[in-house]
């Protein structure tokens, strides 16, 4: 009985999420988009760009599979560190990451990891929040250019980035301090005393709260995926502290919101003109790699080290895009600077989003080849304990 309500409530999701997407597709596919629209001019990639891609799309795809953020807060970055306009980033960044977010979502499933349920119900809120974000990047794009957008996109990694990153950093410590054990916050218990209608039953996850706790926690995640493409950043730790979710289960999770959310998002850029299709190719031959290995690591480590990589790479991540900042402001004639500096700044902003990358790719290899380490030479103790007995 319960599982003929769960592929109930499962199916009425599905409609509802489909139905809301229509307005927003129907006024996309009418846009008329004009000739001196400078933000969907493509960035030039050689054949080193190309290499840079692949190489981006893996690294990330490591770090969603590992984390469940869809690796949207270093690739879309990484991107605009190669010169490309944030708008193509974050289109391409959503394009490329749908059919990524599918498979690593299959292969958590496969591992019992995910609640597909609750990536059901926080999809029908964030479909709505990513057509509001699309259109708050209009807005932008209309009023204040490239320049304004790269600003803008900027700006909130830093400020979001830093702020996240950090309690999850403390977080993290906190966990190791309690001899690795992660505790429920006490945000999460107070959600789950709001007792309003209709509430909702999670198995997988173990939780119970009302729809109207899911329903802004997912409007969130869809509107910062829009206009800045990491909407998987905010989702994660939004499980983890808001719904008391447990690290595993939340980064797998976001994966089903992720694939839903790129999915009528993809659409709605693309039709508009400012999906980049060669990027997106490029991004998906190394990440649909990356994302299988990263979702095998998950098995190997402690749930502490998925908060602990999150927040490292997301701290150096902002150090990235701040320094990129004063570049933004000299485009639009709020500060002057010379050639000199802004090539300079470009150059150090793109050196440190590439440590970034690597820091993220060793931390996550390493971990998983210690873990894996560690259970062998458990399972071996184990044996010799067996024979001795």
């Amino acid at each position: 009985m319960r599982g003929r309500k769960a592929v109930l409530w499962s199916l009425v999701a599905l409609g509802t999420l489909f139905l809301i997407s229509i307005p927003s597709l129907a006024e996309a596919a009418g846009e008329a988009l004009g000739p001196g629209d400078v933000v969907k001019q493509f960035v030039r990639l050689d054949a080193l760009g190309a290499i840079y891609l692949i190489i981006l799309g893996f690294l990330g795809g490591l770090i969603s599979g590992f984390i469940g953020s869809g690796g949207a807060f270093v690739l879309t970055p990484g991107m605009m560190s190669l010169g490309a306009p944030a708008a193509i980033a974050v289109a391409s960044n959503m394009c490329h990451k749908f059919p990524k977010s599918m498979v690593g979502a299959y292969k958590r499933y496969k591992y019992g990891q995910l609640d597909l349920k609750l990536g059901v119900f926080m999809a029908i809120s964030a479909v709505i929040g990513v057509q509001l974000g699309i259109y708050v990047q209009k807005f932008i794009f209309a009023r204040w250019g490239s320049a304004g957008s790269n600003l803008y996109v900027s700006v909130a990694f830093v400020l979001i980035l830093t702020l996240v990153g950090l309690y999850m950093l403390y977080d993290a410590r906190r966990a190791v301090r309690a001899s690795t054990k992660d505790t429920v916050s006490g945000l999460a218990e107070k959600m789950k005393r709001i007792n309003i209608p209709p509430m909702i039953s999670f198995n997988a996850a173990r939780i119970r709260v009302s729809f109207w706790v899911i329903a802004p926690l997912g409007l969130a995640t869809g509107l910062l995926a829009a206009t800045i493409a990491v909407g998987g950043f905010i989702g994660v730790p939004g499980m983890i502290y808001i719904l008391g979710v447990s690290p595993i289960m939340a980064s797998a999770t976001e994966l089903v919101v992720a694939f839903l959310m790129g999915l009528t998002g993809t659409i709605t850029w693309a039709v508009s003109g400012f999906v980049d299709i060669r990027m997106v190719l490029l991004l998906l031959a190394g990440s649909l790699i990356g994302v299988q290995v990263g979702a095998v690591g998950t098995t190997y480590v402690r749930e502490y080290m998925i908060k602990l990589v999150m927040a490292t790479i997301m701290l150096i991540v902002s150090i990235s895009r701040g320094i990129a900042i004063p570049t933004y402001l000299h485009e639009l004639g709020l500060i002057e600077l010379n050639q000199g500096t802004v090539n300079l700044l470009d150059k150090a902003s793109f050196i440190i989003m590439c440590f970034a990358l690597a820091l993220g790719g060793v931390i996550v290899l390493g971990n998983m080849w210690k873990r894996k380490k560690e259970l062998q030479a458990e399972e071996a103790g184990m044996a010799v304990n067996l024979q001795k007995s």
